[in-house]
């Protein structure tokens, strides 16, 4: 059987640079830099698809396209003046199969601790408006059929979230996360979660994904639901949103009467690992909560929880600059500030996670080198996490490779004592440093992950791969209100 190639004139780029959003904040367009890159990265992965004799698509879907996309970008980036990290590859890496694949082809264990996924036949659809379309913007809607009335979803489901991240990626295990929302309007319930994890599991082996529970203990009944999501479902963590409330109002960790009964609850059951989302507001009057000054002291509190702060408390409108002690800045300052008040060392109770922080920071080196460095410096980097916030971004390749070749300028390692990313770091943060918190011995999984039916199905689909390069996420405004609108998130 053939299959439908989903870009057959190699239009779109393996690392997109786009203002693509998770939904939580409004898209950021890129800037004249981040536009010339991206055509900088299409005439010279044209020339070099050229060169090489290959068609575009092809070569585009090879080590060598994604290393020359990158190359573009360091290009585009170094000219605006904008060199506080960089992709380090060699610049033959463009042309030269074994240099390309040295850099990109990595086999470290990656652990992706936030995925995401639409269902396509919740009961969170009662409640969209009559003649809604949600999610109809996403480009992979377009190619399924829109009758009966919102057929489409169904190209969004399960089957489309398996191909995005366990054959299109490297990615061997994930957790699969929940977005804030009343608990008779979620977009992903528990039983529809659960189901996708039995796809993969289904597949023999390992089991490759695992559940949060979601829990705002600011909306009546969340705690008491924390029994039945321990033990019927078998959640590994649980994931809350401070700045999120049915009355438009967000809660402290270490509020007496809403986070501690819940870390309390958390404790009683046993599931010890709490997901804060933190940055990323939903507006004014969630920004307060978004910071992350209660992490410290909840953390103090409970040395024998582990907490693993979302995004890192990332604000995507705020370029990052050095740490400051004592400077007030927002983001990840507030978390780094809050775990020096609690005297909260590296190598703690406290995780920073980088779901779309890492593919926001990608457009911007200065901030990335920033971002990347304070985190390892004061967090540790034994305490950092991978996580993409797919599918919202697509398959997580794109980001996965670029990490694979990012580095801190040694002028910024030198001014601020940022670590150089060594592969030992990259594999630290690809997935050793999350098997801790959830209890899972990575060699014992790697050694399973390398040949059950999921590892055999992806070595079949990489003989004729078809790779849609696209993401999924609101891309301006205007699709941002929609999706809003509709009560998608």
């Amino acid at each position: 059987m053939t299959r439908k190639d989903s870009d057959p004139d190699g239009l779109r780029l393996p690392i997109k640079l786009d203002s693509t959003s998770n939904g939580e904040f409004v898209p950021v367009p890129l800037d004249a830099t981040g536009r010339y890159a991206n055509r900088l990265a299409r005439e010279q992965t044209a020339a070099a698809a050229k060169r090489t004799g290959q068609t575009r698509r092809r070569f585009l879907m090879s080590s060598c396209g994604a290393a020359s996309t990158l190359l573009a970008f360091n290009a585009a980036q170094a000219a605006a003046g904008r060199t506080g990290s960089f992709f380090d590859l060699p610049a033959d890496a463009a042309f030269d199969t074994q240099l390309a694949g040295a850099s990109l082809e990595g086999n470290e264990f990656i652990f992706d601790v936030q995925g995401h996924y639409v269902d396509p036949t919740g009961a969170w659809l009662k409640h969209v408006p009559e003649g809604a379309r949600p999610f109809a913007m996403m480009p992979k809607a377009a190619d399924c059929p829109s009758e009966p009335e919102r057929a489409y979803l169904q190209c969004l489901g399960p089957d489309e979230f398996v191909k995005d991240v366990f054959l299109d990626s490297d990615t061997d295990l994930m957790v699969l996360s929940f977005v804030p929302s009343r608990a008779d309007a979620e977009p992903v319930t528990i039983e529809s979660a659960d189901a996708v994890r039995r796809i993969v599991d289904e597949m023999e082996g390992t089991q490759r994904m695992l559940l949060h529970g979601r829990v705002n203990p600011n909306q009546d009944g969340d705690v008491a639901q924390m029994d039945e999501l321990a033990e019927r479902w078998g959640v590994s963590a649980w994931k809350t949103y401070t700045q999120w409330g049915p009355d438009g109002i967000g809660f402290w960790m270490d509020d007496e009467d809403t986070g501690i009964p819940f870390v309390e609850k958390a404790r009683d059951l046993g599931v010890k690992v709490i997901c804060i989302h933190k940055g990323l507001p939903f507006g004014p009057r969630s920004y307060e909560h978004s910071q992350c000054q209660d992490i410290g002291r909840i953390a103090r509190r409970y040395p024998d929880v582990t907490f693993i702060v979302y995004h890192s408390g990332y604000v995507v409108d705020q370029p990052e600059r050095a740490f400051e002690p004592g400077a007030g800045r927002d983001g990840i300052d507030t978390l780094i500030q809050s775990l020096i008040d609690n005297d909260i060392g590296k190598g703690s109770n406290v995780y920073a996670e980088l779901g779309s922080t890492w593919r926001f920071l990608m457009r911007d080196p200065d901030s990335a080198a920033h971002a990347m460095g304070k985190l390892l410096k004061y967090v540790g980097e034994d305490n950092v996490l991978w996580g993409t916030d797919s599918i919202w971004y697509g398959s997580p390749q794109d980001q996965i490779q670029a990490f694979r070749t990012f580095q801190i300028s040694s002028e910024l390692q030198e001014r601020h004592g940022y670590p150089a990313i060594t592969p030992e770091i990259r594999a630290k943060v690809f997935g050793l440093n999350a098997v801790k918190p959830y209890k899972i011995s990575a060699e014992e999984l790697k050694l399973h992950t390398g040949r059950d039916a999921m590892a055999q199905r992806r070595t079949a689909y990489l003989e004729a791969p078809d790779p849609h390069f696209r993401t999924y996420g609101p891309k301006t405004r205007r699709e941002f209100i929609n999706l809003l609108r509709h009560g998608d998130v």
